[in-house]
């Protein structure tokens, strides 16, 4: 079945980095688009950033653009949020979500078929 395990979530203090590691198991990775998303306690899922099957082309919510960077090595089968500049905002449960398809359309990119428990980034000043 399907398995995503997300780690390397931390604490730190604004204006350092973190990655984010997504391992993956029981689909054919190299297939389908992967995304990062994120959530506070008691707030709305947010998505951050989205990278297609290829690893080509990838998107980002605006609040993070120029900081995070999304990759994805399909040999490993591995995604990774490289984060940088973290600012407290950043604080949240992050997770990875795979999509049925190649690319991620935007209006559609809440629209995963599967997503991992997370792991925990907070931010200090």
């Amino acid at each position: 079945q399907v398995q995503l395990v997300e780690s390397g979530g931390g604490a730190v203090r604004s204006g350092e980095s973190l990655r984010l590691s997504c391992v993956t198991s029981g689909f054919t990775f190299d297939l389908y688009a992967m995304a990062w998303f994120r959530q506070v306690p008691g707030e709305r899922l947010e998505w951050v950033s989205g990278i297609n099957s290829g690893g080509v082309s990838t998107t980002y919510v605006d609040s993070v653009k120029g900081r995070f960077m999304i990759s994805r090595d399909n040999n490993k089968k591995i995604l990774y949020l490289q984060m940088s500049n973290l600012k407290t905002e950043d604080t949240a449960v992050y997770s990875c979500g795979l999509y049925h398809s190649p690319t991620i359309e935007w209006d559609l990119r809440y629209g995963y078929d599967y997503r991992g428990q997370g792991t925990q980034v907070t931010v200090s000043s």
